[in-house]
Order: structure tokens, then C-alpha cells, then sequence
């Protein structure tokens, strides 16, 4: 079995070379996946991510969102050491700054900074998943620190969290390690999975 860093070298490569016509038509279907599902219809806020490195774009969703008058957050880098995140409002006003890694994140005070437990739904970026909701992220652990909560509770009624990507992310199994938070579902150009 290769080593997470590996498999994260390769399963990014794959991602990133995707042709470009090939990586709209994947998200249009991944967006309609997504928005005709009873998570995101009964969901009023709702986490996305700013797409970067080839991952999969959900940027369709938070026009979708928008029109439907849902609360739109991004993530924010946050606390002394900047790992952890808190999800600040993103409207179509919102100014943005980048943030150590170059990713947009909202420009805010820190009052309007929220927990990720305070949302309905999360959408998680992700490099790899396997059948059983584990993720395999960049390795920084933002959001395993940040949803850390979860593992202390095996039922958890908000927020879901779900991963964006593609199906070529899919992968047999990942060996779990003791911080990793588990997915809810991902969703993929294929279909929603729920675990």
C-alpha cells in the first residue's frame, strides 16, 4: 500500500490533469448532485471552499445557494498558530484577502467569525476518499482539528460534512488514523455517496 504522501502526490497529479472541458462538465453534474439533494435543500448555512490546485469547483452550488437566500461561509484560517478554521460569511459583496496559502478567505471582524459545528453543511475539499468516509486532505489536518468534536460523539445531526471531488479520487481504503474525522458523504460527478 503506498504511503499517504505518496498517494497524495499521485491522486493530485490525476486531478490536476484534467482537461479543462472534461473538469466543467464533472462539476456541472456535481453541482446538480448536489443542489437536488435533501441535504443542501434543508440546509440555511452552508460552508463551501475556494477551488484551488485542480480540485473539484463548487462554485456553481454558492450561486445556487445565493438565489435560494442560504447563508453562504467560507473558511478562515484562524488562532495563534493559524490551524484551525472558523467560516466566515461570503456574499457576492464580500471583499477577500488571501491567506498564507494564497486562498481567498472573506475579509471580516473577528465577531462574525463562526464555529464550524454552528453550520448545517459542510463542504470539504479532499484529495482522496474511500467507501467508508475517510478522507485523505493536503495533510495540514484543518479540518480534522477543526471538527475534532465529532469523534467524541458516533451521531452527529449538524453539520454534515460531505467532500467535493472527483470519482478518479475515489480509492479503496485508507488506513485510519486516531484524529481523522469521518465524511458524511462525498459527492462526485457520479452520484452523492452517503456513509
Amino acid at each position: 500500500m503506498p504511503s499517504r504522501s505518496e498517494l497524495r502526490s499521485r491522486l493530485r497529479a490525476q486531478r490536476r490533469a484534467l482537461d479543462a472541458a472534461l473538469r466543467a462538465a464533472f462539476n456541472a453534474r456535481i453541482t446538480q448532485h448536489l443542489v437536488h439533494s435533501r441535504l443542501f435543500r434543508n440546509s440555511a448555512r452552508i460552508a463551501m471552499y475556494w477551488a484551488g490546485d485542480g480540485e473539484a469547483d463548487p462554485q456553481a452550488a454558492v450561486l445556487r445557494a445565493w438565489a435560494l437566500r442560504k447563508r453562504v461561509f467560507l473558511p478562515v484560517l484562524l488562532g495563534p498558530f493559524h490551524n484551525h478554521l472558523r467560516f466566515a460569511p461570503f456574499t457576492r459583496n464580500s471583499v477577500l484577502q488571501n491567506n498564507r496559502f494564497d486562498i481567498p478567505e472573506p475579509r471580516v471582524v473577528p465577531a462574525q467569525l463562526l464555529p464550524g459545528l454552528s453550520m448545517d453543511l459542510v463542504l470539504v475539499p479532499l484529495v482522496g476518499f474511500d467507501d467508508q468516509g475517510m478522507r485523505l486532505g493536503m495533510g495540514g489536518g484543518y479540518y480534522d482539528r477543526s471538527f475534532a468534536a465529532r469523534l467524541q460523539r458516533h451521531c452527529w445531526h449538524k453539520p454534515r460534512l460531505i467532500g467535493v471531488a472527483y470519482e478518479l479520487q475515489r480509492i479503496p481504503r485508507l488506513r485510519r488514523q486516531p484524529w481523522d474525522v469521518a465524511l458524511d458523504g462525498v459527492v462526485t460527478e457520479k452520484q452523492l455517496y452517503l456513509f
